[in-house]
């Protein structure tokens, strides 16, 4: 059961490879069209357990930006969203890439390549020369497959490991000698070793990169694909704000998405946890959701929360995490102009379970507690959750503590409830329990199914699907008629009362 969990979260977390082509574009947009990456190089590309590799920190950069974008390759790296393709090969040189190009990109034919590689040798080899012939071949083998292909070439970073690695510089002068002013060819030279310094950026190996290094390498390729690509339909730029500080002194921050104009009313507040098993997701995973919002009249907020990938957390400490931001949002909120009797939590999956447990567990008391919301819209949530079965054994005996099924009272806030009939981890019949349990405490419960559609009801990091845009206009029908949004109310479809 374990493993098929962790293999549904990688699923869903995970952008699939395109297999086929280049993804089409629309030449005559003024917009970018979604597109394809292929990260090429050695373990710097590749990442590993004890450092960090440019992919996540760049994936965060350009979905912020608004891009709809692949990663892809025939390699898979572990980050906090689950996996992100490449073809970073750990131990390999750039002949080595040369050589297996070819099929590579046959089977990868990426819009964009990003080539970091000049590791792997010795000084003693004398091995610019034949790293030199490799780049031009590398090149020449991608174009003759797709012209249209956009090479980016970087001088590479920096390394502390002496005299191995003393032939670098000479190698980044001639990479730049060989390839700049170049772009009327679609070859273009980043440097990553300017602003590089491996004796704060790279780890004790004095190679490879840190967090530091992972996201200055991130910041110079998103900085030299922004001049290639067109702008995107749209951006998020949320304030990101702390909400909580660890006991290790890391912080954990809310990405709050504000309505434009000044309103002297408060406005009514939704919270979104991501999805993820409590082992993987982002806030990001709901910046779309945060900004249509937003653009509502709302104040939207994506939380982070701590993560068993990151911090070897389990769902308790999850549970914590969203009650203290619901604390938090209260406690601030004439500085936020929210309303505090008017605050909806939303999630997916686990997060569903967050947004639903902070909205049962708090309410069963004589008193509600201060972290209970006003209104929940659940997608797909774990509301009845024996930890065994998620990865949580230890847990399995205290699971019905945090279970919203469990816990729902009269002080339940009014729920809407969204799934697909062929979710396999929350199916339809406890849905329709949880339904009848609050509406034994004479609570409303919607549920609206989605004929189908399995977990998730669809994949945030893959082209949209006719959901998306189904479940969004379900919630802002539950809203309206909540009076958080104002407005018409359509017809509910696929519901279930």
């Amino acid at each position: 059961m374990k493993n098929r969990l962790i293999s549904l979260i990688l699923t869903c977390l995970t952008s699939y490879s395109l297999l086929f082509a280049a993804t089409p574009k629309d030449n005559n947009s003024p917009y970018q069209q979604r597109f394809t990456i292929l990260g090429l190089g050695d373990s710097i590309t590749e990442g590993g357990d004890f450092f960090t590799c440019y992919l996540f920190p760049l994936w965060q950069k350009l979905f912020s930006a608004g891009y709809e974008f692949d990663f892809i390759g025939s390699r898979q790296s572990k980050c906090r969203i689950g996996t992100l393709n490449h073809c970073g090969f750990s131990g390999h040189t750039v002949e080595f890439l040369d050589k297996s190009i070819d099929s590579l990109y046959h089977q990868f034919p990426a819009d964009i390549v990003l080539l970091h590689a000049g590791h792997n040798h010795f000084v003693e080899e004398k091995p610019i020369p034949s790293m030199m012939s490799a780049y031009r071949s590398i090149i020449r083998k991608i174009h003759a497959i797709n012209p249209q292909a956009h090479i980016i070439i970087a001088q590479v970073v920096t390394s502390g490991k002496l005299p191995k690695y003393s032939y670098i510089p000479e190698l980044n002068r001639q990479i730049e000698a060989e390839f700049s002013n170049r772009e009327n060819e679609r070859i273009y030279v980043v440097n990553q070793a300017k602003g590089f310094d491996w004796t704060k950026d790279t780890v004790h190996d004095k190679v490879h990169p840190n967090a530091s290094g992972g996201e200055k390498m991130a910041t110079v390729w998103f900085e030299k694909l922004k001049t290639i690509l067109k702008p995107a339909k749209q951006s998020f730029n949320p304030d990101i704000v702390k909400y909580k500080t660890l006991a290790n002194g890391d912080s954990l921050c809310l990405h709050i998405f504000h309505p434009e104009g000044k309103q002297k009313k408060a406005r009514p507040a939704i919270v979104y946890f991501f999805g993820g098993g409590w082992t993987y997701g982002t806030p990001i995973q709901f910046y779309r959701e945060c900004a249509y919002y937003a653009s509502k009249g709302m104040v939207a907020v994506s939380a982070d929360y701590r993560i068993a990938s990151i911090h070897k957390t389990t769902p308790f400490e999850c549970v914590e995490d969203a009650k203290d931001v619901i604390i938090w949002l209260r406690g601030h909120a004439r500085e936020l102009g929210i309303d505090p009797q008017r605050i909806a939590t939303s999630g997916a999956s686990a997060g569903g379970h967050l947004a639903s447990s902070v909205g049962t567990i708090g309410t069963t008391g004589t008193k509600v507690a201060p972290y209970c919301p006003n209104l929940m819209i659940l997608n797909y949530p774990v509301v009845d959750n024996p930890l065994h079965g998620f990865g949580f054994q230890a847990l399995a005996a205290r699971y019905k503590e945090i279970a919203p099924l469990y816990n729902v009272s009269s002080n339940t806030p009014p729920t809407l409830f969204l799934l697909g009939t062929k979710d396999h981890y929350v199916p339809v019949s406890v849905a329709k329990a949880f339904q009848d349990t609050l509406q034994h405490h004479g609570v409303e419960c919607q549920l609206n199914l989605f004929e189908g559609a399995g977990h998730p009801i669809f994949l945030y990091r893959q082209p949209l699907t006719e959901n998306f845009y189904k479940i969004r206009e379900i919630t802002d029908d539950f809203l309206i008629r909540h009076k958080y949004l104002s407005g018409k109310k359509r017809k509910p479809a696929h519901t279930q009362h």
